[in-house]
């Protein structure tokens, strides 16, 4: 018997490949002791209220959880500013985006977003047979007045990853400002703000601001960063109430498990945790980039919890020396830096143990 075969588009997609998990590098190598430091995630760990609030609810995940994802939604509400109706929640913000482009984009119609940048744009837009246009950064930042000029009457979403991921670039208050105003009636603009929390540049535009001002614009953000919660898979879009009230039509009836929902209740409490948070990837920025400078690596300057770093060299055997020692980055060569690697920002014993080992790799012959 033949198998069924899929539409043409799925032979043109390429599963999206996470970091490399503790638990595989400990297998392959034999290795008690891995540091993870490809994924982006809390080295902190989640909030302690977020986990007692877990352990609260742990004799109800019998029952399906509230699709509404009301507590959580009102939290957010009120934190931002928003109404209820604005928000929609996510199986991490991966969901949201493919929320997005099922709901609007149709074939043939267009995507645009800056290249490189987080892969799952791509990948919705294919999954929808939309034609999705790359535009490249230029220095490593998002070229706004190109994107612009790639906007034509068949362009219904444009993603913008601010800040970026896998550079760590951000667009500035006044190049959006620019953008939105050369943006035709009819075209969606995404703001991913996934790292969000980490941004201190008082240029940064708060996309949420922007909805206020009722400009043309989505905002997605994530619990997997900052609040420490990416095993978990929350993420949450904010927009017009008629934008949202379309892609809720779709939306999984249950895509926001009940722990999550708790939890991120109680992250969302947790500002202490929160200010831990944000101070550990700041002082490990700084420690990370003066060592980067006294090896000699060229890095850039991020306003996320990772750097992207040159080798000068292709990273790929670097990288498997790291791995034979428990050190796990992320090789950059598929989004096109062959000689580069993100890594996310530890705990300082982390950071510390980072540099001593790759400082010994870096000059074993």
């Amino acid at each position: 018997m033949s198998p069924v075969k899929p539409r043409p588009v799925i032979g043109e997609i390429f599963p999206y490949k996470p970091g490399k998990p503790i638990g595989e590098v400990q297998r392959e190598y034999g290795l008690e002791e891995v540091i993870q430091l490809a994924s982006n995630e809390n080295r902190l760990g989640p909030s302690p209220k977020a986990l007692e609030a877990i352990r609260e609810n742990l004799d109800e995940i019998c029952l399906y959880p509230e699709g509404s994802g009301y507590y959580l939604v009102q939290a957010l509400a009120e934190k931002h500013g928003l109404s209820f109706d604005q928000i929609i929640l996510g199986n991490g913000a991966n969901d949201v985006i493919e929320l997005i482009t099922k709901t609007f984009v149709h074939p043939g119609e267009n995507v645009i977003y800056g290249f490189p940048s987080f892969i799952m744009f791509e990948i919705a837009v294919k999954m929808v047979d939309g034609e999705w246009r790359r535009v490249p950064l230029k220095e490593y930042r998002f070229d706004l007045p190109a994107m612009a000029d790639a906007v034509d009457e068949k362009t219904k979403v444009v993603f913008i990853a601010n800040p970026n991921n896998p550079t760590g670039t951000i667009v500035t208050k006044d190049e959006l400002d620019a953008f939105l105003d050369k943006c035709h009636d009819g075209v969606l603009v995404v703001l991913d703000e996934a790292y969000f929390d980490f941004v201190t540049d008082p240029d940064y535009p708060n996309g949420v601001e922007y909805l206020k001002a009722d400009k043309p614009v989505m905002v997605i953000r994530s619990f997997s960063k900052n609040y420490g919660l990416a095993g978990l898979r929350l993420g949450w879009g904010a927009a017009h109430p008629e934008t949202i009230s379309h892609i809720q039509r779709i939306r999984q009836p249950f895509n926001c498990n009940r722990l999550a929902q708790v939890a991120g209740v109680a992250a969302l409490g947790d500002e202490e945790h929160l200010v831990r948070s944000r101070e550990m990837v700041e002082e490990g920025r700084e420690y990370l980039y003066g060592e980067f400078e006294r090896l000699g690596l060229e890095y850039v300057t991020s306003h996320a919890n990772f750097i992207l770093v040159n080798f000068g060299t292709d990273i790929g055997p670097l990288y498997e020396k790291l791995l034979e020692r428990g050190i796990v980055v992320r090789p950059m060569a598929p989004w096109g830096y062959p000689e580069s690697a993100r890594v996310t920002v530890g705990t300082m014993e982390e950071n510390e143990t980072f540099v001593k080992i790759l400082e010994e790799e870096l000059h074993t012959p």
